[in-house]
């Protein structure tokens, strides 16, 4: 692991190491170029120059012009601004709002808080498959249909959601709502050509993709209204008031400028998943949660009978890292593997293993042998405690 301290991290989608470049960066703009970017003078102007550059470096990643980028706290923030922010500007059109039932906390959420301002809510459920298709967005979709929010990438399940071809089935069916999509998830390990696939609004996150905690970014196409959350000042074109966070948007600029190609990176993310699949499958208790599309970095599989929190403990303690579902649910029932409708015992057994650029076969052979290790283990105490029948 890049940095890191811990022996086999696979936890990425819940967050990754800080990578050398962005820490260097950050610590140069906190020590060295640490003007205010609003202010006239030359520390100013240099403080204001980075974020330019680091506006332009994300903004590449995601197939949008730079000036239709705004900086946030994170991916929540970008989330919220476009839901909530992005309803408020476009209620005219109706107050129905469309989104799906995997979606990430920061969205449901949102939309759980339009429902309280009286807004009518259509929660898509994934197919047999785990998949959310374009024909199935745009049955729901009326003419008084405001905002559609769908992500691109699952962050539980790895499921690839087709947003280029959701958005421009939406826009037919309802042109005039604003389309969403959480892209945190695939951001830096997919093409994304936001402007191409008819996509109003689009959420990135900087931890995600090696660059600190606190920083992400919403892209706004160019003429789409959204009114601001915060108030107060006049950053990131009035819509996220307050002096910019300069050295953690420095360092995700910096981030992503390090990141490897994403054909070499899909390649081993391949060969990775390849390696856990076939592992797992000498496991006759495992059961895998692969979406028909799926990412290769994001994998999910239980263990019924053996409670997830169990196994969490009983790797780490073994320096093997990874997570029960989204980090932001902290040790709740997962919500997507419920919309999934899986048995609850697969619910409360499953497990998320997640690959950066840096993970390494060996961190997915030690995963393994930790599993082999939790399972007899577990199974032998589990039996023991049985009450004879």
């Amino acid at each position: 692991m890049e940095g890191g301290i811990f022996t086999t991290y696979l936890d990425n989608a819940a967050t990754t190491a800080v990578c050398q470049a962005a820490a260097d960066k950050a610590l140069y703009m906190m020590t060295e170029a640490f003007g205010n970017p609003s202010s006239l003078h030359t520390a100013g102007i240099a403080a204001e120059r980075e974020l330019t550059a680091a506006r332009r470096a994300v903004a590449a990643l995601i197939g949008v012009p730079a000036e239709d980028l705004v900086f946030t706290s994170g991916g929540t923030e970008a989330n919220n601004l476009a839901v909530l922010g992005g309803a408020a500007a476009n209620f005219r059109v109706g107050k129905h709002a469309v989104t799906t039932a995997m979606e990430h906390a920061s969205v449901a959420a949102a939309f759980d808080e339009l429902e309280k301002q009286g807004w009518e809510v259509t929660r898509l459920l994934p197919d047999e498959d785990g998949n959310i298709t374009p024909e199935a967005v745009a049955a729901v979709c009326r003419n008084d249909t405001a905002l559609v929010s769908v992500m691109t990438v699952n962050n539980e399940t790895g499921a690839r959601f087709a947003v280029e071809e959701i958005a421009p089935a939406v826009k037919r069916i309802a042109p005039r709502a604003l389309f969403h999509t959480d892209a945190v998830q695939a951001a830096g390990k997919l093409p994304i050509k936001a402007q191409k696939w008819s996509v109003d609004l689009l959420t990135v996150s900087g931890h995600k993709l090696h660059a600190p905690k606190g920083v992400g970014a919403l892209y706004i196409r160019r003429g789409v209204r959204v009114l601001p959350r915060a108030l107060g000042g006049e950053q990131e074109r009035t819509l996220r008031a307050g002096t910019e966070a300069a050295p953690a948007i420095a360092a995700f600029g910096a981030a992503v400028t390090a990141l490897p190609p994403m054909g070499d990176t899909h390649a081993r993310y391949t060969a990775l998943c390849d390696r856990l699949t076939s592992g797992l499958s000498a496991f006759p208790e495992a059961r895998l949660h692969l979406p028909k599309s799926h990412v290769p970095y994001i994998v999910n599989v239980s263990f019924p009978g053996l409670r997830s929190e169990t196994l969490l403990h009983f790797l780490a303690e073994r320096d093997v890292f990874v997570s029960s579902g989204s980090a932001c649910s902290k040790g709740k029932h997962s919500s997507v593997l419920q919309a999934l409708r899986l048995p609850a015992a697969e619910i409360d057994s499953a497990l998320r293993i997640s690959f950066c650029h840096t993970t390494t076969e060996d961190d997915i052979d030690r995963f393994l042998a930790a599993m082999r290790e939790a399972v007899d283990t577990l199974t032998r105490v589990a039996a023991f405690r049985r009450p004879n029948r």
